[in-house]
């Protein structure tokens, strides 16, 4: 594979797709944390760019080693994004219900481990884009996976930032909204994935 204008182009196009899941997740967090400091924005878009950077070189891998085992279990990407962002989106749901925005506290409603779990649903259809980079060199790849972790952050980082503009508009809503968008989207990656 050639790396020149047009594979960073479609680099760039891959990372742009790959990052709407991770974008609409972002702007929910945003929206359920409306005082999230900068540090917190950072990570959120860093595990997102992670996740979506180590999926498709995950796929390559697989494609290049263990290519009959991938192909069974891209079977089960749908349903585990499924069952990983309504598990979510419930729990936010609940949290909004129970009244965590009026605690003061929001930010200890996106825990590490949630955030790990959010990272993963919305990168885990990322897995069969190593079928689509599977003729580039490990070099090309590389350089592919990290256009789209920087492609990544920024998306993830300014959805945070209108997430929050639009949680401040929603008052004690946001959890609930938040949490539905979550479920919206694991329904979309299983829909999608199953048809």
């Amino acid at each position: 594979m050639k790396i020149d204008f047009l594979f960073l182009f479609n680099s760039v196009l891959l990372g742009v797709g790959l990052a709407m899941d991770a974008f609409s997740v972002s702007l929910a967090n945003g929206m359920n944390d409306t005082k999230m400091g900068r540090g917190c924005m950072i990570k959120i878009a860093v595990v997102f760019a992670a996740f979506q950077a180590a999926m498709p070189m995950t796929g390559w891998v697989l494609v290049h080693t263990l290519v009959e085992y991938f192909t069974a279990f891209e079977k089960l990407i749908p349903w585990i994004a499924l069952i990983l962002l309504c598990y979510i989106g419930i729990k936010m749901i609940r949290d909004g219900r129970c009244g965590c925005e009026e605690g003061g506290d929001c930010e200890s409603c996106l825990t590490f481990s949630a955030l790990i779990l959010q990272g993963i649903a919305t990168s885990i259809d990322a897995l069969s884009v190593g079928f689509t980079i599977s003729d580039y060199g490990l070099i090309a790849a590389l350089l592919c996976a990290a256009i789209i972790a920087v492609v990544t952050f920024f998306i993830c980082y300014f959805g945070i930032i209108i997430g929050k503009k639009f949680g401040n508009a929603l008052a004690g809503k946001a959890n609930i909204f938040g949490g539905c968008i979550l479920i919206f989207i694991g329904i979309e990656i299983f829909v999608k994935g199953i048809f």
